[in-house]
């Protein structure tokens, strides 16, 4: 029985191992890309919620009460999780919106 795989010429194997090498890096650059703006972020969230949390604490008497430690890190770290993931997602997908019409 006859082999089912196609044999490409040398020259179209080196043209597709390069094409995939340029795939491989642009992928890497957005997904840095998306990273770092997604870093930025978290950072810009966690000073944004830990300030009103941090000064309900004190000022507020419900807040006192019941805000203990571990309620205050859980409302800014929720908030500086879901700035990361939400900003790095529209980074990279808008990165590669840009890329995709590239040859």
């Amino acid at each position: 029985m006859a082999s089912s795989k196609v044999r490409l010429p040398a020259a179209a194997t080196n043209l597709s191992a390069a094409y995939f090498d340029q795939k491989m890096a642009m992928a890497k650059r957005c997904s840095h890309e998306g990273v770092v703006a997604g870093a930025r972020a978290a950072v810009i969230a966690t000073i944004a919620s830990a300030i009103p949390t941090l000064a309900s604490v004190r000022m507020l008497p419900w807040a006192r009460s019941y805000l203990n430690p571990t309620a205050q890190c859980l409302i800014i770290s929720t908030a500086a999780g879901a700035a990361y993931f939400i900003v790095a997602d529209k980074t990279v997908l808008a990165s590669a919106r840009k890329n995709s019409f590239k040859t």
